[in-house]
């Protein structure tokens, strides 16, 4: 049997699917932190205003084409959504200083605060559940969390990171 194939034998059906059910599980939580993590900014910025200043965070050089492009959404959103957050003291825009073509984008110091509140509020929860665990099962769910995010095709730590899901430092 190949890499990732699945067993039909009933045996191995059913403990693929306590796989599953352990990773809906686990992922429900999760989505439970970044719900909780975001409650503070609620009316503040919307969940598509986060996701474009958690890719300003994540990124070096942000221009209006690559917030539609990583976003998957037609450039007149993005300019929409860009235009509110610059309103709004959240993010600077200016000539690019490597294509004069295009604006680039960056984080104000206000935008960086919002961000940095949101991820603070969930490394805290993720520090909070993982201090319940442990030394041993944190380094296993670690391992194998860094396995499941490479197969669900993200990138390394250090690399264009998830959205929602940025590397904290």
């Amino acid at each position: 049997m190949a890499r990732g194939e699945v067993s039909t034998g009933s045996a191995a059906t059913a403990s693929f699917d306590a796989q599953v059910d352990a990773v809906l599980s686990a992922s429900r939580a999760l989505v439970g932190i970044a719900a909780t993590s975001i409650a503070d900014i609620e009316g503040i910025v919307t969940i598509g205003q986060l996701r474009v200043l958690m890719l300003l965070a994540t990124r070096d050089e942000v221009n209006l084409a690559a917030v539609a492009r990583e976003l998957d959404v037609n450039p007149s959103n993005a300019s929409r959504t860009v235009d509110r957050l610059h309103k709004a003291g959240l993010i600077d825009r200016y000539d690019s200083p490597t294509d004069r073509r295009h604006l680039a984008l960056t984080l104000t110091d206000a935008g960086s605060a919002l961000v940095q509140g949101v991820n603070g509020r969930r490394r805290a929860a993720v520090e909070s559940i993982l201090h319940t665990m442990t030394p041993s099962a944190r380094q296993s769910l670690a391992a194998s969390l860094r396995k499941f995010a490479a197969a669900a095709g993200e990138p390394a730590e250090g690399g264009a990171a998830a959205l929602l899901w940025p590397p904290i430092t």
